[in-house]
């Protein structure tokens, strides 16, 4: 996805703002032949073993990596693509629309009824 030029110009480095979860994932996709222990995947991503492991669990409850320990690979890779342009998507939207506020969605509705309820309520 392109960027402005204000921003290209601002920025010194691209690459750091990329999740842990994109880097690992990144990294297993581009080593799809081959399966890595968790020390691996870190040492080769620069990311800490701790963070490696939790980020490896998630990313496994999403089917996007296999396990069979000690070892991890890269998920499907059309699932991978689709997680990645979900997120992408959603990563733009909050620069176009700014980031939502969940707790004020929350306390918006939290006394507001269900249309559902409205409905029968005028029945």
């Amino acid at each position: 996805m392109p960027i402005d030029i204000d921003t290209f110009e601002r920025e010194t480095e691209f690459e750091s703002k990329r999740t842990h979860a994109e880097r690992v994932l990144s990294f297993l996709l581009s080593n799809d032949e081959q399966a890595f222990k968790r020390r691996e995947i870190a040492d080769s991503t620069g990311i800490d073993p701790n963070a490696v492991s939790a980020v490896l669990s998630r990313l496994k409850e999403r089917n996007l990596v296999r396990h069979k320990p000690p070892y991890w690979a890269a998920g499907d890779p059309q699932r991978i693509r689709s997680a990645t342009d979900l997120s992408r998507s959603l990563e733009s939207l909050d620069e176009r629309l700014g980031s939502e506020d969940m707790d004020a969605w929350r306390d918006a509705g939290a006394d507001a009824r269900h249309p559902s309820q409205r409905e029968a309520d005028e029945s």
